[in-house]
């Protein structure tokens, strides 16, 4: 079920990226982003999860070189019912975690070597469970794709001006600035609701998982501690939402609410509290 919402999602801003095109091009537009959402979309599914991982120079491990960290990770896919995902450490000392892949057989987890410095064995554990809990509802595609695709409606409207297309359908120069405008607004609002509703639900799959709603609420309160006194030096708007925590919490205020892609670390372990009691 998952996995077709998934599905639903890409095919949904795949129309919505083609419909601007024709709003702003006619049928040359239509064609041209058809032809780039299909490219994107292909590359998005099987290669993201290669690019981001390199783009954060993140180094593969296994139960030799990292074995606390591996057997924390095969008891909690044994319990969620999924494949052991490939890991990876990120050599940077801000505490942060993602997941990414295309499936369950092609997941990966990555943590920060500053992750594994300052949280407790139990913190860890709640840490990946909240990742193991995306790569379960196939969170770490959606939110590939939705950057992508936000990402691409940016670059349409920036180029919008130079698009060919003479058809008598196309709308007159004030319409075709507004969409430029707003289209890519809509297109972040659509990502950065994606990201919090998805956090959400990756938390309580989290505690769930581990049975402790407390270990992850500890661990969120120090992640988001660390993440303003520290800066993770390659992150980027693209990749913000695939964390656990914001990246960006340790630079600019305003920079930091601008690319807002996760709700407050206040709510979420406000919601956490009320798991507890269930």
């Amino acid at each position: 079920m998952e996995q077709l919402k998934t599905y639903a999602l890409m095919a949904g801003l795949t129309l919505l990226f083609i419909w601007f095109g024709g709003m702003i091009a006619g049928q040359t537009g239509m064609i041209i982003a058809f032809l780039a959402a299909a490219g994107m979309n292909f590359y998005a599914y099987y290669y993201s999860d290669q690019q981001v991982l390199k783009h954060y120079n993140a180094i593969p491990v296994d139960h030799k070189s990292a074995s606390g960290l591996y057997h924390i990770v095969l008891k909690l896919t044994q319990k969620a019912e999924l494949p052991m995902p490939a890991l990876y450490i990120i050599p940077e000392q801000q505490p942060n975690a993602f997941a990414t892949g295309r499936d369950y057989e092609h997941a990966a987890v990555a943590v920060t070597q500053g992750l594994l410095d300052l949280m407790t064995e139990e913190e860890v554990e709640a840490v990946i469970a909240h990742e193991l809990s995306h790569i379960k509802h196939y969170d770490m595609l959606i939110g590939t794709v939705t950057a992508t695709i936000a990402g691409a409606i940016a670059m349409l409207a920036n180029f919008g001006m130079f698009f060919g297309g003479g058809d008598r359908d196309r709308p007159n120069l004030l319409v075709t600035l507004a969409l430029m405008f707003i289209m890519p607004m809509a297109a972040t609002l659509i990502q950065m609701t994606v990201s919090r509703n998805r956090e959400f639900m990756a938390d309580e799959g989290a505690a769930r998982m581990t049975g402790h709603p407390e270990w992850l609420q500890s661990a969120l309160a120090k992640l988001d501690s660390y993440a303003r006194g520290t800066v993770l030096p390659e992150a980027d708007p693209q990749t913000a939402h695939m964390f656990i925590i914001n990246p960006f919490s340790g630079r600019d205020f305003s920079l930091s609410q601008l690319f807002a892609t996760h709700p407050s670390t206040e709510d979420r372990i406000e919601r956490l509290e009320a798991l507890k009691h269930q």
